[in-house]
This record gives C-alpha cells, structure tokens and sequence, in this order.
C-alpha cells in the first residue's frame, strides 16, 4: 500500500497528478466540499460569535467513508485542494471530518498541473493558512445570513417562494438601473454628413467632423456644395503604435470569450476547469495580470521559433487590484509550444484564446503609420477630414487583437490604405450623403458587460462571478434573450451629378441579442431594497466588505467582528419591516379606467406572474390578462393595457372545434380540444391567423407522434420516448438511458422494470465534482 496519499477536488484532476507521482503515492478526490451549513435557521450561532455548524452532506459520506480508509493505510496525507480562499476551506473541512494529525499531515499548492509544479509543490509543503479559510468562512456566514433573514421578508411582503443574495441582489441591481435608464431615453436626432471622393480611379471616404442639427442645416450645407470644388488642404503622417493586452484574468476570459467565441460565462468556467485539470493551462480563478518568469521565457522562445527575434518583447504587467488575492499569475498554457490541447472543440477554441492572449503580451508593440487628411470646400468654411492607417511591422498582431463592447459605429470611415495625396490636389466627388441618425440609450449588459462593470465596482472576485450570474438568471430576476429591433423611419440626403435627392428610408433599431433583461419581479424586488435595506444592495457597501474579507485573508481583521459589525444593523432593519403594510410595497399600479366598463385599470404581480386587472379586488367580475415579454408594471400604457384585454382571442376553426390564443404564464399559445401549443417569437396572440394556428398544431401533433414509441397496460407510467439524444425510458419523473445494445421498440415491459430498478444512482457532486467515466 502507497505511504502517501494526496487528496484533491477533483477526479479528473487526481488522475492527471497520479500520473506524475509514481507508485509511492495514491491520489484521491473528495469532489469538492465535504461539509456545508445544513439547510435549516440552526446552521450559525449567532449568541455564540456566529459559530456555524457544519455537516457532512448525504452525498459526501461515502467519499468520507473511502477517505478514511486511505487515511488508516496512509503515513503522510497531502491536502492539494486549489490554491485560494475556496480551496483552503475545503482542504481544512477535510482536516477536521477525517481528525489528520498534524504531524502526519501537509497542505501543498500548485497553479498549474505539470509535473513538475506537482513535485516542486510535495517539496515545499506548509500548513492550512486560516486566515484564508476565516475569509471563505466569513464570506459564507455573511451570505447565509443575509440569505436567510432577507428570503422570508421577501415572502411575507411581496411574493412567495422569493430569494435575496447579497451580491446578486447588487448584479440585478445594475441590470434594473440601466433597464430604467434606457426606458427615460428620448432619442434626439442629427445629421452626419459623409462623402465619397475618386482619386486615381480608387474611392476614398471622408466625413464632416461635426454633426448637423436638423434636416434644415444638412440641406443648407449639401446646396453650398453644390457647385463647390474640393481639395486637400492639408495632410499629416504620423507614426503610431498598438501595444497587446496583458494575458487574461478570470474577468477579461469571461468577457473575451463571450465576444469571440460566444461562450456564456459559466460555460466559460465549465470549459477552463476542464483545461485546467488536464494539465493545459494555469489555475482560472485569478485577478492577477503577472506571468512568472518561466512562463515568460518558455512564451520568448515560441515568439522567436515561430515568428522572429524581431517579434519578442517582454513585458511585466502590474495587477490593479490591491488585493489579487485569488492567484499569484495570470491565466497561460503551462507549456507554450503545445498547439492542439484537446479533440473536444471548444475546449481547443478556449485554450487557443488563451493561448494567443498570452503569446500576444510578450510580443513586440504594432508599429503604425496614421495619415489625416483635411479637404477644403470652395464655397464654405467647413472642411472634411479623412484617415488612413497603414501598419509597417504587425508585431502582436501577427497573433491576436483584442475584442471590445463598444457599441459599432453605423458607417465610420474605413482606416484602410489611403490613395497618394498631395497638398492641394483636386478632388473628384462622386457622392455626398447626409443621413438622420439618433442618439442611442445605454447598452443592456451582456453577461461580459456586467462581469466587467462588477469588477470595475470591486464587487465579487474571480470566483464569484460565473455563479453571481448563472443564480440571477436561475431565479427569474434576469432573462439572457434576444429581442427583435423596431422599424423606424430617418430621412436621407444624397449630393450626385450636382443634384440633390431626398428621401424618407426606413430601419430596424434596438434589436438585441444575448442581452440581460430584467423581470418585473426583479424590479419589485429591487425597489424594495433599495427602500428598506440600503446597505445590503449599495454598491459600495458591497465592495467595502470584500476589502474587509480581504483583511482577514491577511490576518488583519477578525472575521466574527467583521460579522458583528454588519449583522447588528441589519437585523434591526429585518425587524423593522415587519411594521411595512404589503399593500403599501410598490408591487401594483393604476394605469387608467375602462372606457368599456369605466372600472380602473390596475398592472399588477399576481401569483403567476405580472398582470393587468379590470376592476378592484373586491370586484366579482374582475378580468385579468397576463403581461406580455418586455412589458413592465411599472411603464405598461393604458392602450398597452386594452390590448391585452382582447385575448384570450378567437382565432378560427380546425376540425370544428374552437382555436384560441392566450398569454399565461409560460408566454404565448394556442388552446384546440384540450391541447396546448406554445407560440414561438415570431407569432404575436393579438395577429396569429387560423391558417397559422392550423399549421403550428399540426406540427406540434407530428412532433408528438415522433416522440411516442411505445406504452405498457400494467403499468400506465411506463413510456418509451425519442428524446433529444436518442430514445429514452420515462417512468414517473425518472428518465432512464436504454444500452446501445438494445432496440427500444422491441423492449418488454420487464426489460424495462429492469433498467428503471439498475439504473446507477448519482455520483457524489461538489464544486469541480466530475462524473468518472
């Protein structure tokens, strides 16, 4: 039996590092924690300086059971959880439940999983830092009790079934705000006046550097050009240069990612943890920019390999958070001269992003050649200017260039290679444009937005941000979608052949994709707080704390003061709503009266979601109809409103029964002879017609068909079902896999009995849990 035994998170990660460590050592997984706070209000003793109560979870006690076994036969135990606040904890949980002897026991730490980072680690043992455990600690306390204090408020006040988290109800916060905010925005309108001049049978495009007011002005300035002649008046060359990003933190992938490879950010992580534990890449939970001085020779020597001694130039980047207490580098291949890091796609795609980023930043700044030209107009005062770009030597961007968020332009000029050009050359114009455009209301947040705006506020840290997102989506307080744009009419005036023609166009605007949206709930929710309690929701009330985990990270604040301090005003704040009448809580709204019945019209949350109401509570005859996606209580028009009123809407026929759209509340649908059937985004309730309806619910009947394979008569649960991966078992909520082996028409109901009753049951799970092949 092996004299040493390490225990890491995960087993993925356990099987990489057993390949490295020999025969004398067993490496074992404890997927991720072992003990939590239990799920009731006993889990923390507040008299008592807050002391939680830990137990070991229903699914971890077989993983502790094996553990001990390994740790009777073991004579030193390695706890190798990951290097930050997180891993520390659960390395100590592991210390505590499996009573290690500190003699016999190290905690060693490694952010990359290469051979020889695993050994020089077992080389360079220490003990479990609890200062960084009493961060985690303090971190989980402090949630639990705002979680748990806030959560029924929310019940008894506005809705059952609610929840509040400390950081998310800030993340939702942020989204309602800007939601608001583009709401209030009134567009206002100017003119942009673009040209399109011919220099040696090439175009090149210019621009007014200023904005016309109104149609009126652009009209004025386009006749003064009528007659006018254009040349360069002026021409500048400058030398400029672009220098790469520093390689990525957890932030800056999740935010890379979601522009270029259209990555989610949990899916980001999901995909990072798994190149990760194959030993392909640094440790991902990191707010350092550092790379270490191997990582930047090994980078030297692929640069000048693959590109030239000319291409390197290598750079040292400064981390800007104070803290950076998550990682001690930046996320890097572990091996730079590695191309191809897996066959699964878009595990290659990350690591190649990675990789890039990380080439990039020791690579030598782009060198530029910028050129600005100023046309002069004979007939006028004004001048236009055009640009060109020409880059002499790439440098990094050989490689990789950056993505932004930055909203596009709608016509910038092109930055390409200009024509040659000479002071006080004539120029030919072959068009000159004016075109109406609009002022823009702030963009909606994409999930890399709003990890960025989090970071910038110094709200969460790297581990917190993939879940911060995934659990507001999860709740319903946020929806990622997309959404079609408007039509909207602009006016635009065009100079040719020394004529001047106008025309009214029209274009699609505010169209979205993948942007966070809020739900009427969430902006109840958060108007509540912001009202009662301030400083759970401030923005730098939250940032304030996590300065303070950080403090206990270093040892220099203790964690049950740090708890007290806050929890003492809060609570006060818990007991002082309990005097807040529910009918005095911003949850409903009158919009108008009836013209029909002259009752008040009433926007509303109901039970099931947010609604309009005709008359009052007490009313008998009351009506309601469900809001639609992308309405608010608190905006929805009275016309808005009556519209609603018209559904549920008789849309037709279909083999003589009654088809009728309706909104509930899952969204949109149809109803025909019992059945139902979900309008998708492109059926609006109000306009659907039968031949549509007719169509959609003969395909839903053929999809159901399709689905269908065969149902026992002993036992009505049974079914064989075609699902998405293939044909399936469902008996009751159970869903069970048929072998490969097998021909799913042709199983007897006792085959099946059979499956359901051996079909394995769930593997342990934990925070880098991964199922075992």
């Amino acid at each position: 039996m092996p004299k040493n035994l390490v225990i890491v998170e995960s087993p993925a990660k356990a099987k990489t590092i057993e390949g490295y460590l020999g025969k004398d050592y067993t490496v074992a997984s404890s997927y991720g924690h072992v003990r939590d706070l239990p799920k009731d209000n006993n889990a923390i003793d507040i008299k008592n300086g807050y002391k939680p109560t830990y137990i070991v979870s229903a699914d971890k006690k077989e993983v502790i059971k094996k553990l001990q076994a390994l740790v009777k036969d073991a004579e030193t135990v390695y706890l190798a959880s990951d290097d930050d606040r997180e891993g520390e904890a659960i390395s100590w949980h592991l210390n505590e439940v499996l009573k290690l002897k500190d003699a016999h026991t190290k905690r060693i730490v490694f952010r990359e999983i290469t051979k020889n980072a695993i050994l020089k680690a077992i080389d360079n043992p220490r003990k479990i830092d609890i200062d960084l455990v009493n961060a985690q600690q303090a971190r989980r306390v402090l949630d639990r009790l705002v979680g748990f204090e806030l959560s029924p408020v929310l019940w008894k006040k506005i809705k059952r079934g609610l929840s509040a988290g400390r950081v998310q109800s800030v993340a939702v916060r942020l989204v309602v705000e800007r939601e608001r905010e583009i709401e209030k925005h009134s567009a206002q309108s100017s003119f942009r006046i673009t040209a399109i001049f011919l220099v040696d049978g090439k175009e090149m495009q210019a621009e007014l550097p200023r904005k016309l007011a109104n149609e009126e002005e652009a009209s004025a300035f386009l006749n003064e050009c009528l007659e006018a002649t254009f040349s360069i008046d002026n021409l500048e060359t400058k030398p400029a240069k672009k220098t790469p990003a520093p390689p990525f933190t957890t932030s800056t992938l999740q935010q890379e990612a979601s522009r270029k490879l259209y990555f989610s950010v949990s899916q980001t992580m999901s995909v990072a943890q798994r190149l990760y534990e194959a030993g392909k890449i640094s440790y991902m939970r990191t707010d350092s920019v550092n790379l270490s001085d191997d990582a930047i020779s090994s980078a030297k020597a692929e640069i000048t390999k693959s590109y030239g001694k000319e291409f390197v130039q290598t750079r040292k980047f400064a981390t800007k958070s104070d803290s950076a207490q998550e990682a001690h580098e930046a996320i890097r291949p572990t091996d730079f001269s590695t191309l191809e890091a897996s066959g699964d796609r878009n595990e290659q795609r990350l690591y190649e992003l990675i990789w890039k980023r990380a080439i990039a930043s020791q690579m030598a700044d782009a060198q530029l050649e910028r050129t600005n030209v100023t046309i002069g107009i004979s007939t006028s005062k004004e001048t236009l200017s055009a640009s060109g770009e020409v880059i002499k030597f790439e440098g990094f961007l050989k490689v990789y260039l950056e993505s932004t968020d930055d909203e596009p332009e709608e016509e910038s000029t092109a930055k390409g290679l200009l024509p040659p050009l000479k002071v006080g050359q004539k120029l030919d114009l072959k068009e000159m444009k004016a075109r109406e455009s609009f002022t823009r209301p702030p963009a909606r947040y994409t999930e890399a937005s709003l990890v960025k705006k989090l970071e910038e506020m110094g709200i969460g840290r790297p581990s917190t941000y993939a879940p911060t997102i995934s659990t507001i989506q999860k709740r319903e307080y946020v929806l990622k979608e997309a959404r079609e744009g408007v039509e909207r009419k602009y006016r635009e005036l065009i100079l040719a052949n020394k004529a001047i023609d106008k025309k009214t166009k029209t274009e699609i605007t505010g169209a979205e994709k993948n942007k966070l949206f809020p739900t009427n709930i969430a902006m109840v929710v958060n108007d509540f707080l912001v009202e009662h309690f301030p400083n759970v929701i401030d923005f730098s009330f939250t940032a304030k704390v996590e300065k303070e985990f950080d403090e206990i990270a270093q040892g220099k604040q203790a964690w049950d003061t740090m708890i007290d301090n806050f929890y003492q005003k809060f609570h006060v704040k818990v007991e002082d709503t309990e005097s807040i009448e529910r009918q005095n809580i911003n949850t409903s709204r009158e919009i108008g009266i009836d013209p029909k019945s002259g009752k008040k019209i009433i926007a509303r949350l109901g039970k099931f979601g947010p609604l309009v109401q005709i008359g009052e509570a007490e009313d008998e005859e009351k009506q309601f109809a469900s809001l639609k996606k992308g309405q608010f209580i608190e905006s929805i028009t009275l016309e808005d409103a009556l519209e609603l009123f018209k559904l549920p809407r008789d849309v037709g026929q279909f083999e003589g029964k009654k088809i009728v759209a309706a909104i509930g509340r899952f969204g949109p649908y149809l109803r025909h002879d019992g059945g139902f059937v979900s309008l998708g985004k492109e059926h609006d309730p109000l306009s659907i017609t039968e031949e549509e309806a007719i169509a959609l619910i003969e395909a839903k009947r053929k999809a159901d068909a399709e689905k269908f394979i065969k149902e026992f008569e002993q036992d009505k649960d049974l079914q064989i079902l075609n699902g998405r991966w293939g044909p399936y078992i469902k008996y009751g909520k159970q869903n069970v896999k048929i072998p490969k082996d097998k021909e799913a028409a042709d199983l007897s109901y006792e085959e099946c009995m059979e499956l359901v009753q051996n079909q394995p049951a769930k593997k342990a799970g934990g925070r880098f849990a991964k199922k075992k092949k």
